[in-house]
């Protein structure tokens, strides 16, 4: 693969360029070409078994931009105690083990968080200290978060608005439009935000995950694999799966999840989409109620409460025969997400399609551990802009069997009664198809 600044691979065709042609008839021709390798490919890729989509911080910055918004930066901050310099330095080695390059806010509240814990045991005083600065930190965090749902939701101006919204809801409705007879898209996510959530209730689908309760969902270990029918009028005792029906895991937890200490259960808040800081259920105290999870460093660390059954969903949805997972926005910094999706790849009927704006070295570095075959690529500003993805490139499902009808009519009707090519009568000397 030539990785230039705009190329991809869809089966055994791939094109790799640097720039796109300046003039727009010639950026018609060369988005007519590439739609016409990419749109098939990934139309029959979507009608795999399983279908998993994988998204990662991307996804919002993608959507932010559009809507005029700011994302959430992850860069790294200052604690303002003693123990800065030393933070800074586990968090940087445990970057570079997991080939991440440099540091981020994650990984400083991963280190800071280890420390916390060790002073704790030795020194109540300076744990309360560290705690203080931490809980700042994070509390920025989590504003910053709902400030940028705040932007995606009131927006720029109105157009920007109504256009990121179009993008977030055709954008899940290309993978949720699935038969109802096919095994439900299953919809994963490292980010914290409740962007995936904010799109599916535009869009109108029905979302199932781990949590059961209406005033005070709770977090539940055991997997019920619960589901949504419909009886058809006039048929009894033969219920149906209902359609727009998807599952979502959020693999490093939400910003509305809380740790009840004293019943020891997880739970989930009402907090609006884009709420504002000062809201009631926003913590005060994020270190003890916040579910936050920074990049696991070690593999015990994704074994701990509720992570193993997030990541036990992960592994069971899609390390199995003719699965297809989906990642938009996902930088494969995290190599406990990176490891399942290699286990995934050794069964030889899966495949993974990756979306990325560029092409990092982390993403390099995961393709040269794959087998070509069994890995599409679109790779660029022009094949992730979120915009030209969804008019271009991506599959309309919901379209597919009205399109299959078509081409059986037509197949079928004899030539005679066939309604003429505008077209072609149109041309010189053209004749009616």
């Amino acid at each position: 693969m030539n990785w230039n600044k705009h190329c991809y691979r869809v089966g055994s065709h791939s094109e790799s360029r640097d720039d796109l042609p300046a003039q727009p008839d010639e950026l018609d021709k060369f988005i007519a070409a590439s739609r016409k390798r990419i749109e098939p490919w990934l139309s029959a890729v979507f009608q795999a078994e399983h279908l998993n989509l994988m998204v990662g911080s991307g996804f919002t910055t993608a959507i932010g931009c559009m809507a005029g918004a700011v994302a959430t930066g992850m860069a790294k901050v200052t604690f303002g105690t003693v123990y800065d310099a030393a933070i800074d330095a586990h968090a940087e080695a445990g970057a570079k083990t997991m080939n991440r390059g440099p540091a981020n806010i994650e990984d400083q509240f991963r280190s800071a968080l280890a420390l916390l814990e060790g002073l704790a045991v030795i020194d109540a005083a300076k744990a309360t200290k560290l705690k203080i600065a931490v809980e700042t930190q994070l509390s920025a965090f989590l504003a910053s978060l709902l400030k940028s749902e705040s932007g995606i939701s009131t927006g720029r101006d109105e157009p920007s608005r109504e256009k990121a919204k179009a993008a977030l809801q055709s954008f899940l409705l290309s993978f949720a439009s699935r038969a109802a007879s096919r095994e439900r898209l299953h919809v994963f996510t490292t980010n914290y935000d409740r962007l995936i959530e904010h799109g599916c209730d535009l869009a109108g689908l029905r979302s199932i995950d781990r949590f059961v309760g209406a005033l005070n969902p709770i977090f539940r270990a055991s997997r019920v694999e619960v589901d949504v029918h419909y009886n058809p009028p006039g048929i009894r005792g033969e219920p149906r799966f209902m359609e727009g029906v998807l599952r979502i895991t959020k693999l490093h937890g939400s910003l509305d999840w809380f740790f009840d200490k004293d019943e020891r259960r997880i739970h989930r808040k009402g907090i609006p989409f884009g709420a504002p800081t000062n809201h009631t259920d926003v913590p005060k105290n994020p270190v003890d109620t916040v579910m936050i999870y920074p990049n696991a460093a070690k593999d015990v660390e994704t074994t701990q409460y509720p992570y193993a059954e997030l990541f036990r969903d992960f592994a069971a949805a899609v390390c199995r025969p003719n699965a297809v997972v989906v990642t938009y926005g996902y930088g494969f910094g995290d190599d406990h997400v990176n490891r399942v999706l290699l286990d995934m790849l050794t069964i030889p009927s899966t495949h993974l399609v990756i979306v990325a704006y560029e092409a990092e070295d982390r993403l390099k570095g995961f393709c040269a551990k794959t087998r070509d075959a069994q890995v599409s690529l679109l790779v660029g500003s022009h094949f992730a802009d979120l915009s030209t993805l969804v008019e271009n490139y991506l599959p309309k499902p919901a379209l597919d069997s009205i399109t299959g009808r078509l081409t059986e009519l037509l197949k079928n009707r004899p030539v005679d009664h066939m309604p003429p090519d505008p077209a072609a009568a149109a041309a010189p000397g053209g004749v009616p198809f």
